[in-house]
């Protein structure tokens, strides 16, 4: 066993707080990894918060991990010690069923193991993620870091990036496809980046006039304002794909009258219930509504390729890990462009 420093809620409204615990010694499929950065997702704060009431404290959050290898295990074969990789929302699955077996880890039948506040397959003890020193993660589950990707802004890439990176491939998005995305944070500025440089024509829907500038600097060709009715009446039938990045309870209806013939409405951000969708409006046009949970390690490192190829990378806020309840309150408040990263390096200046 190998003591980590990391910073841990204890309870739902605590902040998050140094705290020692055990990283296990490595087994002959494991890598160890000397943790760079960390990237802040808002599933990080729901989590702490006990929002979807299945937090176990002690609680570590983070998994969108960048680093570099120290040790393998003595079955390692893709990894060597300095190798630059990262660790996405998993460290985990069965590896034998049939989701597992399709590259669809995220899927496994027998649940995959999240990178924190998961189970450990081997021992049921609680995984602990990223905003720590350093973590041990089955050779499987490890991404290799293109060189020419700037490792500093890469991490958010391995949620929010994937997120929306996975509905985009398996429908098809590429040159000329006529693409919406609803909202504009986390999620929406890079479904927005991604599919400019997939080739999409892109508009932003949003309710805010003043996101329109954001949305065209981060490459969007249109702004359409879901408030303005006429507008969006205008707009009927004229988008293929809809990536809906809404993080609450909302109504899809008016997005789903934007698509055209078997247009594809996806769902990545919201997880409660929603109002209640018109029959009618999926009926005609052959209209689909779907949703999507990340994806599969495949498809990441492809994202990373694809990303250190085209430079396409997150718009990223750095802060040390002694600013991170100040970033998880401001994570409340939407005050963030686009999304925070932590320097871990930083944990050289925590002392308990």
């Amino acid at each position: 066993m190998t003591t980590c420093l990391g910073f841990a809620a204890f309870e739902p409204h605590s902040a998050l707080t140094p705290f020692r615990f055990e990283r296990r010694d490595l087994r002959a499929d494991d890598v160890a990894i000397d943790i760079a950065y960390c990237g802040v997702c808002h599933s990080d704060a729901h989590q702490v918060h006990n929002d979807w009431n299945n937090t176990v404290y002690p609680i570590v959050p983070g998994h969108e991990i960048v680093g570099h290898v120290t040790a393998v295990g003595s079955n390692v074969s893709r990894f060597k010690v300095g190798d630059r990789v990262a660790v996405g929302c998993q460290v985990d699955s069965c590896l034998q069923c049939a989701p597992c077996h399709e590259h669809q880890e995220q899927l496994c039948a027998h649940g995959p193991t999240p990178t924190y506040n998961g189970k450990d397959r081997h021992t049921g003890e609680i995984t602990y993620g990223g905003y720590s020193e350093h973590i041990v993660v089955r050779e499987q589950f490890v991404l290799r870091m293109p060189e020419s990707l700037d490792p500093r802004f890469a991490a958010p890439l391995l949620c929010a990036g994937i997120t929306v990176w996975n509905p985009m491939r398996r429908y098809g998005v590429g040159k000329d496809s006529k693409v919406a995305v609803v909202g504009l944070g986390g999620l929406g500025h890079m479904a927005v980046k991604l599919a400019v440089a997939l080739g999409a024509e892109v508009t932003v829907i949003t309710t805010s006039p003043g996101k329109a500038d954001d949305a065209r600097a981060l490459g969007a060709k249109h702004v359409l304002l879901s408030n303005d009715s006429p507008a969006m009446t205008a707009a009927a039938n004229a988008f293929e794909f809809i990536i809906d990045t809404i993080p609450s309870r909302h109504n899809v209806n008016p997005y789903l009258m934007l698509l055209g013939r078997e247009g594809v409405l996806v769902l990545v951000g919201a997880i409660e219930p929603l109002e209640p969708i018109h029959g009618g409006l999926l009926i005609r046009n052959n209209r689909t509504i779907a949703g999507s949970l990340i994806g599969g390690i495949q498809a990441i490192q492809e994202l990373l390729d694809f990303c250190a190829e085209h430079q396409v990378l997150p718009s990223c806020e750095m802060i040390d890990i002694k600013d991170i309840n100040t970033a998880f309150d401001r994570l409340q408040r939407n005050d963030v462009k686009y999304r925070f990263v932590i320097d871990m390096t930083s944990m050289r200046d925590v002392a308990l």
